[in-house]
């Protein structure tokens, strides 16, 4: 379970359980939605129809997955933003949707803060840089050099927002000549790696871990701080040569804004109980996921630092999407 949420995620629900108002008790009485930004079979999608699987069964309602991907996730977010307030429709939120695009794009057409309800951190992970199994790179600084030593670019897949922001970062901090190509999904991105129309991609761990375990794909480095349990043995980016280098991302469920606070409150509980079970954090470590938890409380304020934290990054190095 993620570190920051470790301490309070049992002791918060022992303390809420019963917190919550007689005229919940009823919620959910009809379908759920959970409108997920991003297409069917990217490391959001699989995350959110897990979480959609389990609410079905614990609260007797279906819990469902509705895609609506498109520009970085703005698309689907926004449909989320102006959904009816009534605990009917969640998203499945990013750094991506929830932060970083607020920085990277003129305008969103909702306020990633201002327009939803925090309900709970699902999980953090670092991204992962990968390549064909039988590529001659063995490195981040293999990348570098022969770009470098060629004088071209080499083209890495961008398939979200948050690869955008590793790709512009790796091209900043290294100086060399490299080319993002940006893709819709996932799967075309690392189906092109695979039949090597382009020779890198970033991704989450959760879209690539499949074709790295049918030894299709080969990691090469992740984004995180330090070597991940998500992907044991794999170095960092900032032990080839790039020190200081990290880029995490997260996903967490949000509601409309004016969603009411008991519904929030019902949903967290359940979720809390939900990731404090081993099982989940085994079955979200083999996904990708280091599992989140705590309180909507503690989703604000963990939204609220990510945002001071890359907004000035964002800005300095001069990235925009738009």
């Amino acid at each position: 379970m993620h570190t920051k949420f470790k301490s309070i995620a049992g002791a918060a629900v022992l303390a809420m359980l019963g917190t919550v108002p007689a005229h919940a008790a009823g919620y959910p009485d009809k379908p759920v939605k959970i409108l997920v930004a991003y297409q069917a079979g990217q490391g959001t999608d699989t995350i959110s129809r897990y979480v959609a699987d389990h609410l079905t069964k614990a609260m007797g309602q279906t819990f469902y997955v509705e895609n609506k991907g498109g520009a970085g996730g703005n698309i689907g977010t926004q449909a989320a933003a102006r959904a009816e307030p009534d605990g009917y429709t969640l998203t499945m939120g990013t750094n991506a949707t929830h932060n970083l695009n607020a920085f990277l794009y003129s305008s969103l057409g909702f306020d990633p803060v201002k327009d939803f309800e925090p309900v709970i951190l699902v999980g953090t992970f670092p991204m992962v840089l990968v390549t064909k199994a039988d590529s001659p790179f063995k490195t981040t600084t293999d990348i570098i050099n022969k770009a470098k030593s060629e004088g071209r670019a080499a083209d890495i897949g961008m398939p979200s927002t948050t690869s955008r922001l590793v790709y512009e970062l790796l091209k900043e901090q290294s100086g060399a000549p490299l080319f993002g190509v940006p893709y819709k999904g996932s799967s075309m991105a690392m189906t092109n790696v695979i039949g090597g129309q382009i020779p890198l991609s970033i991704d989450t761990i959760t879209a690539a871990r499949p074709q790295i375990d049918g030894a299709k794909l080969r990691a090469i480095a992740v984004t995180s701080k330090s070597e991940t349990k998500l992907l044991p043995g794999v170095p960092t980016v900032a032990s080839q040569g790039l020190p200081g280098f990290e880029v995490i991302a997260w996903n967490a469920l949000f509601a409309p804004k004016g969603t009411p606070a008991d519904v929030v409150t019902k949903l967290n509980l359940e979720l809390q109980k939900f990731f404090a079970m081993p099982e989940t954090q085994e079955r979200l470590l083999a996904m990708g996921l280091d599992t989140g938890g705590g309180t909507p409380k503690d989703l604000a304020s963990f939204v609220r630092a990510e945002q001071e934290k890359w907004g000035p990054i964002i800005k300095k190095a001069g990235i925009k999407i738009d």
